[in-house]
């Protein structure tokens, strides 16, 4: 079982509701975590639980990146906008940045987050090994 954090800006929430729906049976097998609102959303959605963090400008980005920090976190699916300035970019810039530090994967669209559950799905989990 991994512990997944799913995030989206305010652009992309509905896409990646769309995505949870999608891929539900899936992400029910695992821990999940998300963002304030964007947690919220899912849930409406669907019947999967999940543990909601501050919205991402109250800080709720930052709580996921001590996740990471802290070797609490397996995978991060970040639904982003790259066409609509954030508020709180240093936030997301420090939460990518960490992915990276701590070899924790990260898809910040829907193509690299499908790659990702279906090599989950099919139990290529071998990264946490080389952490």
């Amino acid at each position: 079982m991994m512990n997944i954090a799913l995030i989206a800006h305010d652009q992309k929430k509905e896409k990646l509701v769309e995505f949870t729906i999608a891929y539900e049976e899936i992400l029910r097998k695992h821990t999940l975590f998300a963002t304030g609102t964007t947690g919220k959303r899912i849930m409406n959605a669907t019947t999967l639980q999940i543990h909601r963090f501050q919205s991402g400008p109250l800080g709720g980005d930052q709580q996921i990146g001590a996740k990471i920090a802290n070797n609490e976190m397996d995978m991060v699916v970040f639904f982003r906008d790259p066409l609509t300035a954030q508020p709180h970019e240093p936030d997301v810039s420090a939460l990518m940045r960490l992915c990276d530090v701590y070899h924790v994967p990260l898809a910040t669209n829907m193509g690299t987050a499908e790659i990702l559950l279906k090599g989950l799905q099919a139990g290529f989990v071998d990264w946490r090994k080389h952490h």
